[in-house]
């Protein structure tokens, strides 16, 4: 939640206007209750919202239902996340955010990316899994979201970085691990977009579900759950809309991020 107070504007204005990342046609978006279903936030840090930073919780109040992604990698504090919390204090968000949203299950945990990098060998943020998961069993989330990091271009060339990208056999054998552990915890894992991850147990992700999102919804509305025709061909998001903009550089600092980071210099 980097730009609180400019959420909580467009939201008072009713409206936003969005610009396609890859080009188009600018369109305007209502937000207007009547218009909104869910309002689904993404992010490493709640602490604006929880804290009305910009006045964003005050506004979201004139909303039904709010859905949350909550990421959390275990790297946090690292030069890899240089401007995201250590995940410990992260984790103390959880149990605020489920009590302004109403219930654990309007929130989702994403172990998202599992990345690996060369340093003193390959390293990954794979050991930090398992206290999240804990973190994340005890306050009744129920749904973890994982995905393997994709190493663009732009990725692949940032200096004082080299990268490992695990073979599918190996990711399987990590999502399998991951599904046990998860069980033994009484999580359920989905994989975004990796049909293939199916054999070991990680269900398919609809990071936005229609159905889950009209079950949870506290007046009973129901939502499309009709697949969204403009995500990837193995995304199972159902119909929404992004206001989010790759125009707003993010604080975070995330040097594998494919989108506009504020990336920390490195010696």
């Amino acid at each position: 939640m980097g730009y609180p107070g400019w959420l909580a504007r467009a939201i008072h204005q009713g409206w936003v206007r969005v610009k396609p990342p890859w080009g188009g046609q600018e369109k305007v978006v209502s937000l207007s209750p009547e218009d909104v279903h869910t309002f689904v936030l993404w992010s490493k840090d709640y602490s604006r919202l929880l804290a009305n930073k910009g006045g964003l919780r005050e506004a979201l109040a004139i909303y039904d239902h709010i859905f949350c992604h909550f990421t959390v990698t275990g790297l946090g504090g690292t030069p890899l996340e240089p401007g995201v919390l250590p995940w410990k204090e992260a984790m103390e968000q959880l149990l605020p955010l489920i009590r302004l949203l109403g219930h654990p299950r309007r929130v989702t945990l994403r172990f998202d990316p599992i990345i690996y990098w060369k340093e003193d060998g390959v390293r990954s943020n794979l050991p930090y899994a398992e206290g999240i998961f804990k973190a994340c069993a005890c306050q009744g989330v129920k749904d973890v979201r994982i995905s393997f990091a994709t190493l663009y271009s732009k990725v692949l060339t940032r200096p004082g970085w080299s990268w490992y990208d695990p073979p599918w056999e190996e990711r399987l054998k990590i999502a399998g691990f991951l599904v046990d552990m998860g069980r033994s915890l009484g999580l359920t894992i989905h994989a975004c977009s990796a049909h293939t991850l199916e054999s070991v147990g990680a269900l398919p992700s609809s990071c936005i579900d229609g159905r889950l999102l009209s079950e949870l919804h506290p007046k009973g509305l129901v939502a499309s759950a009709e697949k969204d025709r403009g995500q990837r061909k193995e995304c199972g998001c159902t119909v929404s809309v992004d206001i989010g903009s790759y125009g707003q550089r993010c604080p975070g600092g995330c040097v594998y991020c494919y989108a506009n980071p504020t990336l920390p210099k490195r010696a």
